[in-house]
């Protein structure tokens, strides 16, 4: 018999693709077709909100409400593609289970919330007189769950590729009459693109929503804003490396920043890491072994004296690496004096 498990990765990856951009087919025609069939039956704008009554305290217009719902459906559809597009990115099985279940469970987030939303509003004629939400919240919460355990099964088969064992870091001699520094900076179009996107529809919809034509235009104003400051604040990352210390700075104002002692550091190496094998992009990871994510590749990482690792996306990583090593050397040799 064949084992499931040992496919090659490039059919385990051609799989995935086809599976992922079914699967998004099959959610963005049921976001299009399922309110389009109740729209006659629908009130404009819909109750979109519920308080801690259960009543309806929000709307949105129905074109809005579509076009928010399909809109994230296809970012997310998008990214999906992307990511197993790449080769390295769902090499280890475990990546790939977490992945295919965080897509699952996000397309079936985005039904259940449109199947219960026009389920309150069906035949209503007013959105304030929306059916009160109850016993919908549990399918929401549990429905997406469950959907989601469907695809981290069908993301384990194939090969599992082990992470990689850090090899010995770089080194380089250092001056001794000299004070080294190294300074890198990586920028991520991708999210300077999105803040930029976001803030300015949010501008837009506010402006719209001052003159009464889009009343239901508040509620997605702080949505949109918050995703601009995000996206502002991943859209770069600099390194800083000096005889004392290491400083990470995230952002164009080059905050917040972290400071790292190179006395708490044992060594440092370059390793390529990607999105999916931790988690997404952001500061990804818990205290102790985290990965500062803004763009797929080449990484510098450090380990502490105490087991922790902290790996930052960036560029010319092994000049740093290196730096940080002889740094740490020359500390050693100078303490055991």
């Amino acid at each position: 018999m064949t084992d499931p498990y040992d496919s090659s990765p490039t059919d385990v990856r051609a799989r995935l693709m086809v599976a992922i951009a079914g699967w998004a087919v099959l959610v963005a025609a049921v976001l299009v077709a399922v309110p389009l069939a109740f729209a006659d039956r629908l009130p404009d704008p819909l109750a979109t909100h519920w308080g801690s009554s259960d009543g309806p305290d929000g709307s949105m217009p129905f074109t809005a409400f579509m076009i928010l719902l399909i809109g994230m459906w296809a970012v997310l559809a998008v990214i999906g593609l992307g990511v197993a597009a790449r080769r390295r990115n769902l090499a280890r099985r475990v990546t790939r289970a977490w992945f295919c279940a965080g897509l699952a469970w996000a397309g079936g987030f985005m039904v259940t919330t449109q199947a219960v939303t026009i389920g309150a509003n069906l035949d209503r004629g007013h959105w304030t007189r929306a059916e009160d939400v109850g016993w919908q919240v549990a399918v929401v919460l549990a429905a997406p769950i469950a959907l989601g355990a469907l695809g981290w099964l069908a993301g384990r088969p194939g090969p599992d590729v082990p992470a990689a064992s850090a090899e010995t870091g770089p080194l380089i001699d250092l001056d001794p009459g000299k004070r080294p520094v190294w300074v890198s900076t990586t920028t991520a179009r991708w999210a300077a693109g999105l803040a930029l996107v976001s803030l300015a529809a949010a501008v837009v919809i506010a402006g719209v929503a001052v003159t009464g034509r889009f009343p239901g235009g508040w509620g997605g104003v702080v949505p949109l804003a918050l995703v601009g400051v995000i996206g502002t604040v991943l859209s770069s990352v600099s390194v800083r490396v000096v005889p004392e210390a290491l400083t990470v700075s995230v952002g164009p104002l080059r905050w917040p920043s972290r400071r790292v002692r190179l006395e708490r550091v044992e060594r440092a190496w370059v390793e390529e890491r990607y999105p999916a094998q931790v988690g997404g992009w952001g500061f990804r990871g818990l205290p102790g072994r985290a990965t500062i994510m803004i763009r797929g590749g080449e990484c510098l990482v450090v380990r502490y004296v105490s087991g922790g690792e902290l790996a930052i996306t960036v560029d010319d990583a092994a000049t740093g690496a290196a730096l940080v090593n002889a740094l740490v050397a020359r500390r050693h040799s100078a303490a055991g004096r």
